[in-house]
């Protein structure tokens, strides 16, 4: 089973080091066999929008980021702290879930 189908809204996130990064806000499955992303549609935006346009534009990326994180799948984390905000990870910078905590295999610092 992969690493994100094991990932649940509330969990607490870690680094390498097991140093606490905040927690699991949102989960987003991916589809890996995707070539592309076209033709993705919001369904919030009665489907005008392009859901990459859309994570981009909320999440503050750039757009060959948020079409990155749409084809893995991605796990959107609450940082710890006064004014941390939010990290966006890819599934494949999933390292492990051990009973409520994600850790991941990449730092705090690592490029999205």
């Amino acid at each position: 089973m992969a690493v994100i189908e094991q990932v649940r809204e509330g969990m607490h996130v870690v680094g390498p080091d097991g140093k606490k990064i905040g927690k699991v806000a949102e989960l987003k499955m991916g589809d890996p066999e995707a070539v592309t992303t076209e033709g993705q549609t919001a369904p919030e935006t009665g489907g005008l929008g392009s859901l990459i346009d859309d994570l981009a534009e909320t999440a503050k990326l750039p757009r060959h980021i948020a079409e990155r994180l749409l084809r893995l799948g991605y796990v959107k984390v609450d940082k710890s702290g006064l004014l941390a905000g939010d990290r966006y990870v890819a599934a494949d910078e999933l390292d492990r879930v051990e009973d409520d905590t994600l850790w991941l295999n990449v730092g705090e610092h690592a490029d999205q």
